[in-house]
């Protein structure tokens, strides 16, 4: 056990146990709220592939795209 896992639990055991339900109830929160890497990857994948489609159908090239930056860069 690491060092922050017995720093945790000994200050877990401190708490009266209505709160030590609550920081139960928050790791679980935090465990269901990490976004899976897979998925993560997979909607990059997606988004990447409809926003070359769509540049694609518009004729929309890369220097059409560095263009555009510039101009909001430039504040144009």
């Amino acid at each position: 056990m690491t060092t922050f896992e017995q720093t945790l639990l000994r200050e877990v055991a401190t708490l009266p146990e209505s709160r030590q339900v609550d920081v139960l109830a928050f790791v679980r929160f935090l465990k269901i709220s990490l976004p899976n890497e897979e998925k993560v990857r997979e909607d990059f994948k997606d988004a990447l592939e409809d926003a070359r489609a769509t540049a694609e159908k518009y004729d929309i090239t890369q220097e059409d795209i560095e263009a555009e930056i510039r101009a909001v860069r430039d504040g144009k």
